[in-house]
């Protein structure tokens, strides 16, 4: 079995990040010995799509189980089709959120946690500011207001 984790960096030691398609690593774990690769993540700044492609990424690296803080539900089902559990509201350590799966501790989502787009940084702001200040231009007054 091998055990995937999004991380906030490169080590056992690091957080479990609570993005998955936008973290900044992914840590495959063999939950027996340890051993782990670390990989950044090849899909961050992605414009659209980073959860589809980081879980593609992941399957592709025959992984059963994948830990993570949230997942959106077009990387859910991705891992539906390739057969991988998905487990979310992981916090704490790599090597801990590991420890705790393996103590079964860590039940397997049903369904993802959060919609589409979820830390892609796209606020809900429109941007439809109307710019229509005056700016008369003339004169600046000199410290004291007088000319």
């Amino acid at each position: 079995m091998r055990i995937a984790v999004s991380a906030t960096g490169p080590h056992l030691d690091d957080a479990v990040e609570t993005r998955f398609g936008r973290c900044a690593y992914f840590i495959i774990v063999d939950p027996e010995s340890m051993e782990f690769e670390a990989f950044e993540n090849p899909n961050i700044a992605l414009g659209g799509g980073a959860g589809i492609q980081s879980a593609q990424f992941l399957s592709g690296r025959e992984v059963s189980v994948v830990l993570t803080g949230n997942c959106g539900p077009n990387a859910f089902t991705t891992f539906g089709a390739a057969g991988i559990k998905v487990v979310t509201g992981v916090g704490g350590s790599v090597r801990q959120a590991v420890q705790s799966y393996r103590e079964g501790k860590l039940p397997s989502a049903s369904a993802p946690s959060v919609p589409g787009h979820f830390g892609s940084g796209r606020g809900g702001g429109g941007g439809r500011g109307q710019g229509r200040g005056r700016g008369g231009g003339g004169s600046v007054l000199p410290p004291g207001g007088k000319n």
